[in-house]
C-alpha cells in the first residue's frame, strides 16, 4: 500500500479494497460519479510504476479537459519527483509527441491523439505496464478506446488495465463486449446505496415534480401526432414497418432503406418509403420538442423547417412544411409564444430556482436539459430572477459560433466555482466526468431514456455536502414513458454488472463463455425433465 507516497489524501475503506483487488487483476470498477475513482487509479499508477521500475502509465480520458483534470489531480497528490507526467493533446508537434514519449513516466491523454501516434508508428505501448481507461462505457465497436486496448494486449511486457466509468451500459452484451474489449477479468461496483460508501455520502433528497400537460399544447401536439400517424400508416401499407412505430425502430427502419438503396435498389416504393421515413423522424422530434421543451425550442425547430423547404434542402421537408395540420401548429404556437405563454415546466424551474436562492444566497443549481435551444431560453428567464446569475454550458460544433470553445467552458467552470456564476445551465457536456464544483441541486428540466446519463447527471451532487435532485415530468407525455426507461435500465444495469461479477467469481471468463451456454442449457434440459418427471408421479 504506497502511503508514504501519497499525502494530503487518506484513501476511503473502499477505495482500499477495490484497490487491492485491482493490484492483480485487469479490472473494470463501477462507481457513482465524484466518489473517488480517480484515487484508485493513482495509487494503482503508484503500485505499478514501483513493481515495474522505468514503465509507464497510461491514462486515457474522452476529452481533453477531462485528461488535464487528471494530470492535475496527479499533480497535486505525487511528490514533484515521483514521476515526470506530461498531457499529450493533438496541438503538441507529433515529433515532441514521440521525445516526450520516450522521458515521460505518466502520460495524459485522448484516446484519438494516442491512436492516431500508434497507427503512424511513432511510438509503441511495450514499456506500458498500466493502462487506464476512464468513462470506459466508450469501449465499444471502433472507438479509439477498443483499438488501444487490442494494439496494449499485443504490445505491452507487463499489461494491466483499469477500467473507470460510472454507468458501463445496461445490457448484459454490451457490458460483456466492454469487458472483453479490456480483457477485464474482476468487476468492483458500488453504487449510492452500498454500505461502505453510504457513510461517505451526504444526503440525498429526491423529489419528482409532476406537471399537468395544458390544453393549449396538446391541440398542438394532436396536430402533428395526425399527421405522423398518416406517415406511419403509410409505411406500414408500403410493407416496410413492421414493428412498433417507435423512435430507435423508425431510425433503424431508414437505415435499413438507406442500405437498400446504396445496393441499388431504386424501387418506387423505396425511394417513396425513404422520404415517408424522414418525414416521420422529424415529425415524431416535433412531438418530443412540444411534449418535453420550451415553446421557444419547438419554435425554432419548425421554423428550421421552413427555412429548409424555402432552400429546397429536402424534398420530404417540403411534404411537411405544405401540410395544413403543420401550418395551424406552427400558427397556434406563434400564437401562444406572442402572448408570453411558455411550457409550464419552465415557471415551475423557475420557483425551484427561486426558493433555492431565498434559502441561501450562496446555493449553487446545475439544470439539465437535452437540447441547446432550451438552454439559451431558460438561461434568459432564470437570470429575469434577483439574485441568480445563470450561464449556459454547451459543448464545441463545427459551426463555432454556436457553441463554446473548451477554453470558454473552463472559464465559465472557474466562474462557477469562484461564485460569479450561480446557476449552470448544460447539455450533456455537463454530464460526464467534467470536474464540476459540488452543487447544492440538481434539476432535470426533463427525464431522459438513457440510465448512463441518469446516473451523470446525478452525480453531479450530494458527495459532500446535502443535495437535492429534482425531476421535471410532464404527466401523460414522453417525459413519463422516458422516465420510467431509464429507471427500468438502471435497475438492469445492475443486475446484469452483478451477474457477469458472479461469472467471473466463478471462474467464468469470456473465453469460455460458449462452455457456460452449453452447461446452462444442460442444466435447463436436466430441470425440465425432472419437473415433468414429478408431475408423473
Amino acid at each position: 500500500m504506497p502511503d508514504k507516497v501519497l499525502f494530503h489524501i487518506n484513501p476511503r475503506k473502499y477505495q482500499k479494497e477495490i484497490y487491492e483487488n485491482c493490484k492483480d487483476k485487469n479490472c473494470l470498477v463501477v462507481l457513482p460519479t465524484g466518489i473517488g475513482k480517480t484515487l484508485i487509479a493513482l495509487m494503482l499508477s503508484i503500485y505499478t510504476q514501483k513493481k515495474h521500475p522505468g514503465s509507464k502509465t497510461l491514462f486515457l480520458a474522452p476529452t481533453r479537459p477531462l485528461a488535464e483534470q487528471h494530470l492535475v489531480y496527479f499533480k497535486k497528490h505525487l511528490p514533484e519527483l515521483f514521476a515526470e507526467m506530461t498531457l499529450f493533446t493533438g496541438k503538441i508537434n507529433p515529433e515532441k509527441r514521440k521525445e516526450l514519449w520516450e522521458s515521460s513516466d505518466i502520460v495524459f491523454s485522448t484516446p484519438q491523439c494516442i491512436a492516431n501516434d500508434i497507427r503512424n508508428n511513432l511510438y509503441n505501448l511495450t514499456e506500458v505496464s498500466l493502462l487506464i481507461e476512464d468513462e470506459c462505457h466508450r469501449c465499444l465497436k471502433n472507438y479509439a478506446y477498443t483499438y488501444i486496448a487490442e494494439k496494449y494486449k499485443e504490445q505491452s511486457k507487463n499489461p494491466k488495465i483499469l477500467g473507470l466509468t460510472a454507468s458501463p451500459g445496461t445490457d448484459k452484451k454490451t457490458i460483456e463486449q466492454i469487458a472483453k474489449n479490456l480483457k477485464i477479468e474482476a468487476i468492483e461496483l458500488r453504487t449510492r446505496e452500498s454500505e461502505d460508501v453510504k457513510e461517505y455520502l451526504q444526503e440525498l433528497e429526491f423529489e419528482i415534480i409532476k406537471i399537468d400537460f395544458p390544453k393549449y399544447l396538446r391541440e398542438i401536439v394532436d396536430l402533428i401526432r395526425k399527421l405522423y400517424g398518416k406517415k406511419i400508416e403509410e409505411l406500414k401499407n408500403r410493407k416496410l414497418l413492421f414493428e412498433p412505430p417507435t423512435k430507435t425502430n423508425i431510425l433503424k427502419l431508414q437505415s435499413k432503406i438507406m442500405m437498400m438503396i446504396n445496393s441499388g435498389n431504386k424501387h418506387f416504393n423505396v425511394l417513396v418509403g425513404a422520404s415517408v421515413c424522414a418525414q416521420a423522424i422529424k415529425l415524431s422530434h416535433l412531438i418530443e420538442l412540444l411534449e418535453t421543451q420550451t415553446l421557444y425550442t419547438s419554435l425554432n425547430y419548425m421554423k428550421s423547417l421552413f427555412e429548409q423547404s424555402n432552400n429546397n434542402q429536402s424534398q420530404a421537408v417540403k411534404k411537411i412544411t405544405k401540410n395544413p395540420d403543420f401550418n395551424q401548429a406552427f400558427i397556434q404556437l406563434n400564437e401562444l409564444i406572442a402572448k408570453n405563454i411558455e411550457h409550464p415546466k419552465l415557471s415551475e424551474l423557475k420557483k425551484i430556482i427561486e426558493n433555492s436562492i431565498m434559502e441561501s444566497p450562496k446555493n449553487k443549481s446545475i439544470v439539465f436539459t437535452q437540447y441547446r435551444d432550451t438552454t439559451q431560453k431558460i438561461c434568459k428567464e432564470l437570470n429575469s430572477i434577483p439574485g441568480i446569475i445563470s450561464n449556459v454550458f454547451v459543448g464545441q460544433t463545427k459551426k463555432r459560433d454556436s457553441g463554446l470553445s473548451q477554453k470558454e467552458q473552463q472559464a465559465i467552470m472557474n466562474e462557477f466555482r469562484e461564485g460569479k456564476i450561480n446557476v449552470i445551465v448544460s447539455t450533456s457536456i455537463g454530464e460526464e466526468g467534467l470536474d464540476i464544483p459540488e452543487v447544492n441541486s440538481v434539476i432535470f428540466y426533463e427525464p431522459i431514456p438513457s440510465a448512463i446519463r441518469k446516473i451523470q447527471r446525478a452525480g453531479r451532487t450530494a458527495r459532500l455536502m446535502k443535495g437535492k435532485l429534482v425531476i421535471l415530468m410532464t404527466k401523460d407525455t414522453l417525459d413519463e414513458i422516458f422516465y420510467y426507461a431509464s429507471r427500468a435500465k438502471e435497475k438492469k444495469m445492475y443486475r446484469s454488472i452483478e451477474s457477469i461479477k458472479k461469472d467471473m467469481d466463478n471462474g467464468i471468463t469470456f473465453d469460455n463463455v460458449k462452455e457456460k451456454e452449453i452447461l446452462e442449457k444442460q442444466t435447463e434440459f436436466i430441470e425440465d425433465k425432472e419437473e415433468k418427471q414429478k408431475k408423473l408421479f
